[in-house]
């Protein structure tokens, strides 16, 4: 069977489309197509279902794909590392949402780079778990971080840590609510609150109700701001009360910037989770740094 044909399904399987994958493997789209049907016609069966947006695989095309693409993967490897030369720096491609990565993956793998003699170079792009997940199953990324697990058998998922969430206002702003009042009076303390958030829908405050108070927020978002770090200078500043990672204003809760608005006795918690491409940790620099996350992981606990 012709690798290249197969490096073709592979990338189509990975893109979900035709055109995509024509745009990743630098061919014409009526060229991929035609690789894709010399591909089906060997093996006497469909690979992929036709439809408006795209394709889908079949049954056959899904199980090609999860045997094939850890090897053609580690074929690549072989074939883009310079044997004769052992210190060559590899480049890692991380992907994840923007403040955990900046503020959590990225200093830990910089610690990677240039030392004992097997550097790595380092590549970030951020988006959602969405985004993140597409782009790593179409080959854009080696290692995603994301609090969605995959489907398929494509991508393989890790926890890598839980991320605990708090609900924080500035001093003054509101009064920390009692264990006392809290069992009384539940949210009904809070709800003419303004609110910072990241999204019109109020994910994170949202959440924090649903686990906590079991009830939605009255409130609406007053301040909308598309990064967390943002809403933790809003929150600063009073513009209302917020819920955030812990690790992103343990800082500010030290310093008396902002005050813990309630200490529930079960926090709200959401997992991150470390993706490959299935059989890519057999690639030594992409298992070096997945094992070092998951080994940095425990200190951020």
């Amino acid at each position: 069977m012709d690798l290249a044909l197969l490096r073709t399904f592979v990338t189509v399987h990975r893109a979900g489309s035709f055109t995509r994958a024509a745009a990743l493997l630098g061919l014409s789209q009526p060229a991929v197509t035609s690789q894709i049907r010399t591909l089906e016609r060997q093996l006497g069966r469909p690979l992929f279902l036709r439809q408006a947006r795209g394709v889908t695989p079949t049954t056959i095309g899904d199980e090609l794909a999860h045997k094939a693409a850890p090897h053609l993967d580690a074929l690549v490897e072989i074939t883009e590392t310079r044997l004769d030369d052992e210190s060559a720096v590899r480049t890692l491609h991380l992907a994840g949402p923007p403040e955990f990565t900046a503020e959590r993956a990225l200093p830990a793998l910089t610690e990677l780079a240039g030392d004992d003699g097997q550097a790595l170079s380092l590549r970030a792009s951020f988006g959602t778990a969405e985004e993140v997940l597409e782009g790593l199953a179409a080959g854009h990324h080696d290692l995603a971080i994301s609090t969605a697990r995959p489907r398929g058998a494509l991508l393989t998922a890790t926890p890598l840590c839980d991320e605990e969430h708090v609900l924080i206002a500035a001093p003054g702003r509101a009064e920390p609510i009692s264990a006392q009042k809290q069992r009384r009076e539940g949210a009904e303390a809070l709800e003419n609150l303004p609110v910072v958030e990241v999204h019109e829908s109020l994910p994170f405050v949202s959440r924090y109700w649903a686990s906590v108070f079991d009830s939605r927020p009255a409130a609406s978002g007053t301040v909308i701001v598309p990064d967390l770090r943002a809403v933790l200078a809003c929150a600063i500043a009073g513009a209302g009360l917020a819920v955030l990672p812990r690790y992103l204003c343990a800082a500010a809760l030290d310093r008396g910037d902002v005050v813990e608005l309630h200490k529930p006795t079960v926090p709200p918690l959401r997992t991150y989770l470390l993706v490959v491409r299935t059989g890519t940790l057999a690639m030594p620099h992409i298992a070096r740094a997945h094992e070092w996350l998951l080994r940095t992981a425990f200190t951020w606990c």
